[in-house]
């Protein structure tokens, strides 16, 4: 019998150390319920949860983990937290994450995502021990040319606003960490193997982010209120935050067992058929929740968001034996099933994004 993916990613975390950051956010904390069930030892590492409606808080973290509030930008508190824990793996996910915000904060945003990527390696240098480091980036580090064809990981990286520019620095830090001192032909002595993970546009349960479709739609449709969309007609990579999550695990289980052959970049996406208009993923989000309206208002003044995004996702396919299990109507269905269970059985979410994992891993 075949093992699931449960037992497969059980079997490389049980008991094992995983230094997190970004813990506290929208994906780290679907990381953080993940590696809880798979029996991992974690150490977080983030800012504060914004709300007491963060996930963070309602899969109560903070018994399932040794969590850490601070800032990427605190060198010497980044470094000592990863000398005093001395991870089997870490995976970097803190980030500011928002295209939108980027045009307000640019500067703060490139402090975050380039320096604070170059504090996490720095940290990681000074562990004398084997450790498997996966940083994860996005789909928009690629030089955008707003073609049909979908990006593959040795396409140009660029990046037209701060956000995407910022990770796209931030890529270029990594690979001036893996050459210059975690270069894999002197990895018998410093035993560190570094991997990149560039996921799409991700759904799912307790996204409260502000400026994104899926928790903009949640609002709206809990109060009964139209949705407003600004740009119906842009193909974005949707993927349910499941997949990229265990996306990540995998690559690090891969990266633990073969660090020469996996320290590289993987792109982490839907299908190509996935990869949806706006419009069309707002129709699912009506469908599966039962009701619903919608509205488009374009605005000329809005900041540049690119209108076509798709990616290759062949190589992880191939070399680490990862695909995506749910399709654009099942993500959105499951996404949509989290927040109907929020708004009428909040006392029980714990409860249900556990069972959505549980069915997700073993699926």
């Amino acid at each position: 019998m075949v093992d699931s993916v449960f037992e497969k990613l059980k079997n490389a975390y049980f008991g094992k150390k995983v230094f997190l950051t970004g813990h506290t956010g929208f994906k780290g904390s679907w990381m953080l319920k993940t590696l809880s069930l798979l029996g991992a030892e974690v150490t977080g590492y983030a800012l504060e949860p914004q709300t007491k409606e963060d996930l963070f808080y309602l899969i109560n973290a903070d018994k399932i983990c040794n969590s850490v509030i601070a800032d990427l930008r605190d060198k010497k508190c980044l470094e000592k937290e990863i000398i005093d824990f001395q991870p089997d793996f870490v995976f970097h996910l803190a980030a500011q994450p928002l295209v939108r915000l980027s045009y307000d904060i640019p500067a703060e945003t490139f402090e975050v995502n380039v320096i604070g990527t170059a504090n996490v390696l720095d940290a990681v240098r000074l562990l004398e021990k084997k450790c498997d480091v996966v940083l994860i980036t996005t789909d928009k580090v690629y030089h955008n040319k707003e073609w049909i064809y979908p990006y593959r990981e040795n396409d140009r990286l660029g990046g037209y606003d701060p956000y995407s520019a910022s990770k796209a620095c931030a890529e270029l830090v990594i690979d001036s960490y893996r050459n210059s001192f975690f270069n894999s032909k002197t990895y018998a002595k410093h035993k560190k193997a570094i991997a990149v993970a560039r996921a799409g546009n991700v759904i799912g349960g307790g996204d409260w982010s502000k400026d994104r479709l899926i928790p903009d739609i949640a609002k709206a449709f809990a109060l009964d209120k139209a949705v407003v969309i600004r740009n119906p007609k842009s193909v974005r990579p949707w993927q349910h935050v499941l997949e990229p999550v265990v996306g990540y695990l995998l690559l690090g289980k891969k990266l633990s067992e073969d660090p020469l052959k996996f320290n590289q970049a993987y792109n982490f996406g839907p299908h190509i058929s996935d990869a949806l208009p706006v419009e069309n993923m707002l129709e699912l989000a009506i469908q599966s929740w039962g009701k619903g309206e919608y509205k488009i208002e374009s605005d000329e003044n809005q900041p540049h968001e690119a209108g076509l995004l798709k990616l290759d996702i062949s190589r992880a396919i191939s070399e680490l034996n990862w695909e995506p299990k749910l399709n654009a109507e099942k993500a959105v269905s499951m996404t949509m099933d989290w927040y109907i269970e929020f708004n009428t059985n909040q006392k029980e979410i714990n409860l249900f994004t556990e069972k959505q994992v549980k069915f997700f891993l073993n699926e």
